[in-house]
């Protein structure tokens, strides 16, 4: 048995409903349903009844839901108490961010904090969008830091986490630039003759990204598709060796911009996204005591932080 399967199941107790549960603990609704099915397995009896709606719970259900919470809450205290006996965790604040921005903007970032708030002792964790949200979800880190754009909200409970926009990015297309300067690239391409595009794997948050921006033009846009990585490091090293286009964050660009290795690829193809720290709201009074706190509390004076309406955190602003 899993504690997942614990914290799905309570979740879906509270919800009464799979999908929204499922998009809660960020899985697709037949992963949540089997892990539903693994811990009835496991409990040997059935905890829901499905030939109601909203769902319900049996009454082995009833009492493995009171149990799930005592028995999840015993875990975090542990857990809190086995972190407390390493004394750097009291020192360490765990980061979990996406592979792009960990490359990018987190360095750049630590080094302006160590200017204004003072040093820092940190531990990155660099991840895809969706793992980097279940670390926070999971409890496994102090802060995620990730991009935000309304078109591909990701969903947490307002109820149980806060948020603080540190600025934005701006994506757009990068080619790399001939000896006089122009681009090696230029878009939008002929339908006859498709420029090559180094694109994001399928599903990553980047790569959903460039679709809507490519969906969005004005102009059509004539790409053949040559290679695909999940990360822009990846894509930004094949760019400059001329091997074709590539949607890039400025902050990633912004030293071959200015050694003119890269230039744009067109323009009128951007798209500005938030860059956002999010973290559980904390409880009991030892949290006001340790580092992250002390973090946030800082960036929460340096920029006024966005309410988010429920049920979702990482919504509209």
């Amino acid at each position: 048995m899993e504690t997942k399967w614990l914290e799905d199941f309570v979740s879906l107790a509270e919800t009464r409903s799979f999908s929204r549960s499922a998009t809660l603990r960020h899985v697709t609704q037949p992963a949540f349903s089997r892990r539903i099915q693994a811990l009835e397995a496991w409990a040997g009896t059935d905890l829901v009844d499905r030939s109601s709606y909203p769902t319900r719970l049996t009454p082995a259900g009833e009492t493995l839901y009171s149990q799930s919470l005592e028995m999840l809450q015993g875990l975090q205290s542990t857990r809190a108490m086995l972190r407390g006996h390493n004394s750097a965790a009291h020192d360490v604040i765990e980061f979990a961010v996406p592979h792009s921005l960990a490359f990018t903007f987190f360095p750049a970032w630590v080094s302006s904090l160590r200017e204004k708030f003072g040093p820092i002792k940190s531990r990155l964790i660099a991840l895809n969008v969706h793992d980097a949200v279940l670390r926070l979800v999971e409890g496994s880190c102090d802060l995620l830091i990730a991009y935000y754009h309304d078109s591909q909200p990701f969903q947490l409970d307002a109820d149980r986490y806060e948020m603080i926009s540190l600025g934005q990015e701006v994506l757009a297309p990068f080619v790399k630039a001939e000896a006089d300067g122009s681009p090696l690239f230029r878009l939008p391409g002929r339908a006859g003759q498709p420029l090559p595009y180094l694109g994001y794997a399928p599903g990553a948050y980047l790569g959903r990204m460039v679709d809507l921006i490519l969906k969005q033009s004005s102009t059509a846009i004539h790409l053949d598709r040559v290679y695909e990585t999940d990360m822009a490091e990846g894509l930004k090293a094949m760019a400059l060796e001329g091997h074709g286009i590539a949607f890039l964050p400025f902050s990633a660009v912004k030293k071959e911009l200015r050694a003119k290795k890269l230039v744009s690829a067109g323009e009128g193809l951007e798209m500005t996204m938030d860059v956002r720290v999010y973290r559980e709201r904390p409880t009991g009074k030892a949290a006001a005591k340790n580092p992250a706190q002390a973090l946030w509390q800082f960036l929460e004076s340096q920029a006024q932080p966005k309410t988010a309406g429920k049920p979702r955190l990482g919504g509209n602003p």
